[in-house]
């Protein structure tokens, strides 16, 4: 096992601070397991509160057994207070396979799909083996993240998708994308439907595999947060901190705290505008087109306010690993007059008696089916699912932070949870903001040299939800991998649930309040 963590014990029991007091991620507890002992480590952590966040495959340099080995490294997390467990599972180099968690775990099922068909991993006794991630026209056996890959081979002749046929007097099928009107990424939405009630809806991602992860590989560590900013366009800052992190966990790499509360500040502002972004596309999508109108002018207030703290309009280039840059501090009077036009076109929304009713009880995904699914975010928080990142896994000390909760499940409460959580970022940088430092804040060039391989983890709360990044870096501190997770890697599945026996006509709506992410998840 190359890892920089400690063996065995137990997680920490209580928050751990740097010297000023200030959150520090704790060292995970990594386990060597065998094929024979995964399946009760992993019951036992998933009992005991964890959730599994990543399933990563690695096919590593080093011979096993007279081959290149692949390693599988689950990360379960916990928290408040921040607890992480990896389990590592060396495999057969010569017949690489895993005994599935999908029975325990629907993620873990999710994530053994996409390992096989990038790895060629098989997961024995999964209940729903085929492929989630591989194209239609890769040949058989080729798996594009193995050392071994080499160049992709001719493509083949494409084979149809085996999506379930729903049969019966009435029912008929509406095909939506892949491609799609917009800049959106390529998507395909198969609908079976009898009248106007949807009976079924299969969401096919995928359709654009663009190696990100790939493309870490070989890269000092330092040179590659631009690629982190550009996995979601609508998401540098969330993706650029879970990043960073992560080489400065490896690294042991101590970020000064006010860079951390610059990217907590940063993190706060890439939240806003794209809350104030949904708000107003919901209510367009319920033809009260005014209340979007206004959204996109406090939205562009917002986005040049980003352009004047950081330089760019989506934040990007002010989170690095070690540090971040701020070129001024945020109008603090602005952000509070802010707040307060998004508070009065919420009510505005809401007044109206038919814009609640177009929200109210509209695509309903329930406490259990959201945790059942591993949702994440907003979309959890409006099932009742009190989970934000910044409490369990907290990079700087917010103070007595509220998250807002909502137990409706449906349109409305997921509306209400982004209209809420805008007052909460608003207070959140508020209080930042006297501490903010203008400029260059960083440690990277005191960061200690590894002398050996090792990993790390970075958690954040980006605005749709949790993100993880885990890196691998040889001595020099050159990425040898990074397996990045969007929340909408768990949220896309819950979005054909709750749409189960709604009509056809709730579908954009429904689509706008998960708002998920193709390019976080086609990676």
């Amino acid at each position: 096992m190359t890892d920089n963590r400690h063996d065995g014990g137990r997680p920490p029991a209580s928050r751990a601070v740097d010297a000023n007091g200030h959150p520090t991620p704790p060292p995970a507890t990594a386990v060597d397991v065998t094929a024979d002992q995964l399946t009760e480590h992993a019951r036992d952590l998933l009992a005991g509160g964890a959730r599994l966040a990543l399933v990563a495959a690695h096919h590593d340099h080093a011979t096993h057994a007279g081959g290149a080995a692949i390693r599988v490294v689950y990360l379960f997390t916990a928290g408040p207070p921040d607890r992480r467990t990896e389990l590592h599972l060396r495999t057969d180099p010569h017949n690489p396979a895993v005994p599935s968690l999908a029975a325990l775990s629907f993620p873990a099922g999710r994530f053994e799909r996409e390992m096989h068909d990038l790895y060629g991993v098989q997961p024995r006794q999964h209940p729903l083996p085929r492929r989630l991630v591989r194209h239609p026209h890769w040949p058989h056996g080729w798996h594009p993240m193995r050392n071994d890959a080499g160049p992709r081979p001719p493509l083949t002749e494409s084979e149809p998708f085996p999506f379930l046929t729903v049969q019966g007097p009435g029912v008929y099928e509406i095909p939506v994308g892949p491609v799609h009107a917009g800049l959106v990424e390529p998507g395909h939405f198969r609908f079976s439907v009898v009248g106007e009630t949807i009976l079924k809806l299969k969401a096919r991602l995928w359709y654009v595999h663009k190696g990100i992860e790939k493309l870490f590989e070989g890269h000092p560590a330092d040179q590659r947060v631009a690629l982190a900013e550009r996995i979601s366009g609508d998401t540098a800052v969330g993706h650029a901190i879970a990043y960073s992190l992560a080489v400065e966990d490896a690294l042991g790499c101590r970020v000064p705290p006010g860079a951390q509360r610059a990217r907590a500040a940063l993190l706060e502002l890439e939240r806003l505008h794209n809350h104030v972004s949904d708000i107003g596309a919901i209510c367009n999508d319920v033809g009260y087109g005014i209340v979007n109108a206004h959204a996109q002018r406090i939205r562009e207030r917002l986005l040049r306010l980003n352009k004047h703290t950081t330089g760019h309009r989506l934040l990007r280039g002010s989170v690095f690993p070690g540090g971040a840059t701020l070129r001024h501090v945020p109008d603090g009077a602005a952000l509070h007059d802010i707040a307060a036009d998004v508070a009065e076109i919420v009510d505005i929304a809401l007044s109206h008696t038919i814009v609640r009713d177009r929200l109210s009880g509209t695509a309903v995904l329930d406490r259990r089916q959201a945790a059942d699914i591993g949702t994440l975010g907003y979309v959890a928080r409006a099932s009742g699912i009190p989970d934000d990142a910044r409490l369990a896994h907290p990079f700087t000390d917010l103070g007595d932070l509220t998250v807002p909760v909502h137990t409706g499940g449906d349109v409305l409460a997921r509306f209400l949870v982004r209209a809420e959580e805008v007052k909460v970022s608003a207070a959140i940088l508020t209080a930042l903001l006297p501490a903010l430092p203008v400029g260059t804040t960083s440690s990277w060039r005191s960061r200690p040299a590894p002398k050996r391989p090792v990993s790390g983890v970075g958690i954040v709360e980006g605005w749709r939800g949790t993100i993880t990044h885990r890196v691998e870096l040889d001595p020099d501190a050159t990425l040898t991998r990074v397996k990045i997770v969007d929340p909408s890697f768990f949220n896309w599945p819950a979005l054909p649930v709750a749409l189960a026996d709604t009509i056809v006509p709730d579908f954009p709506l429904t689509n706008k309040s998960f708002n998920l992410t193709y390019a976080g998840n086609d990676l």
